[in-house]
């Protein structure tokens, strides 16, 4: 039986609410003020708490804010804000101080369970019924590039054939949704999802490499998000300065966006990870953390078709070491930590791996954490990599540029004798990894 704590000091409206709830499968809190509400509150550990606006011995605004600072003992407890007010200034200040949700009274009591239902339903991770797609669908796993440039997203007459928008990638398998990095290419994702699927529930999962910002500066315009059918995972290892969610909330937040995180009706759940080999669904996942400033995490996702490698940021250490020069146990240190890389990669059916520059471009950007397309080239045929995708375009490079290093890079394939494919990862492109053994291709939906 999930706790619902009511906070406010007008007895009708407490007794109404808690009989309402009561009588709907709820345990019910009363208190009469934010001071006592807060005791209960820590006491309790309610799974939800109904908090007025205003009220003496701790307003609502203060009651979200002692609520953030308990969250070590609350992790999981949302606050939904009631007032008699309609001042949008009012709401944005609540969802700021740490408010989940934001009504205005009267509130529709035939609604407001299936309301606190589903502001609840986050605190577990269940496991999705499966919709099936038509027999028309691929069979495998699919990958679709939705942004593939580095930075900051170029759109433009020179960028045309590659694509302008930053990291995003799609794929498909093995029943789940999972989608690589929440750059500008997730917008076009979204649109494309919410078309596919119009009114069917979908579930699926967003793996973070890091906070950089074209990595996650799409995801406000996600529109999977918007819809309180959905349920969207995001999965990502803690930031530098401060934790997953806190990074994606920040944002989203005044004055850099009009909608805060806490608004997006969808079920969001945000996961820090803390295991390096963990599954989402039948599908494994295996991370390994990079050479990039900050925490930067590359995964590997092993489908029944096959598996897929995603390094977008990275920066190989040799030749870092090499430009800067070092003793004969920094090299080695060098070549161990390279080694790792390649042994991470080795046998990927597709890699795709940061090429931000030449080799002659990296001599003036050493340090920046970014990989030239040679020493990736090298790299993937040491490990015995069936295709690379060269990946994060640099957004000075145009069209014509990226061509030039995709021929360089084939020519270098050629002359080692090696059968690895060798591409430039361009906004659109699908591939296909089918399955030994056909079946049905699934994706996850919300219950």
């Amino acid at each position: 039986m999930k706790t619902v704590l009511v906070i406010d000091d007008e007895p009708g409206f407490r007794q109404l609410v808690g009989e309402w709830l009561g009588s709907h499968g709820w345990r019910v809190l009363l208190a009469e003020d934010g001071e006592s509400g807060l005791e209960v509150a820590l006491r309790e550990k309610p799974d939800v708490v109904l908090c007025d606006l205003l009220m003496p011995r701790g307003n609502g605004f203060k009651f979200c804010r002692s609520i953030k600072e308990q969250r070590a003992r609350l992790p999981d407890t949302k606050v939904v804000v009631t007032t008699g007010s309609g001042y949008s200034s009012d709401r944005l200040a609540a969802i700021e101080a740490g408010a989940d949700a934001y009504f205005i009274k009267p509130l529709e009591l035939a609604e407001l369970p299936q309301m606190l239902d589903r502001l609840t339903a986050n605190r577990r991770v269940p496991d999705p019924p499966k919709v099936q797609l038509g027999t028309d669908s691929p069979q495998g796993t699919l990958i679709r590039f939705w942004g593939v440039r580095g930075s900051i997203p170029v759109p433009g007459k020179g960028t045309v054939a590659y694509g302008g928008n930053t990291s995003c990638v799609e794929v498909r398998a093995d029943g789940e949704l999972i989608v690589l990095d929440a750059g500008t290419g997730l917008r076009n994702l979204g649109i494309s999802l919410d078309q596919e699927f119009k009114g069917t529930p979908l579930a699926l999962t967003v793996l973070i490499t890091h906070t950089h910002w074209d990595h996650i500066q799409g995801f406000p315009f996600f529109l999977p998000a918007y819809n309180q059918q959905n349920e969207v995972r995001i999965f990502g290892f803690e930031g530098a300065r401060s934790g997953l969610e806190r990074t994606l909330l920040s944002q989203m937040e005044s004055p850099y966006f009009p909608i805060s995180m806490r608004e997006m009706p969808g079920h969001l759940q945000i996961r820090e990870l803390a295991e390096m080999d963990f599954n989402i669904g039948s599908i494994r996942v295996r991370a390994e953390f990079l050479n990039h400033p900050g925490v930067c995490t590359g995964y590997r996702l092993f489908t029944s078709a096959g598996s897929v490698a995603y390094l977008p940021d990275v920066e190989l250490f040799r030749r870092f070491r090499d430009q800067m020069g070092g003793s004969d146990l920094e090299r080695a240190f060098a070549e161990e930590k390279d080694q790792k890389v390649s042994d991470f990669v080795a046998g990927a059916d597709v890699l795709i791996l940061d090429a931000q520059y030449d080799a002659a471009e990296y001599a003036e950007h050493v340090g920046w954490g970014h990989t030239c397309y040679e020493d990736g080239v090298d790299l993937a045929m040491k490990a015995g990599v069936r295709k690379l995708f060269l990946f994060h375009h640099d957004p000075s490079h145009d069209d014509a540029w990226v061509d030039k290093m995709v021929g360089s890079a084939r020519r270098m394939v050629a002359k080692a004798g090696s059968s690895m494919e060798v591409n430039a990862a361009r906004e659109g492109v699908q591939i296909l990894l089918p399955t030994l053994v056909a079946e049905k291709v699934t994706l996850g939906v919300a219950s």
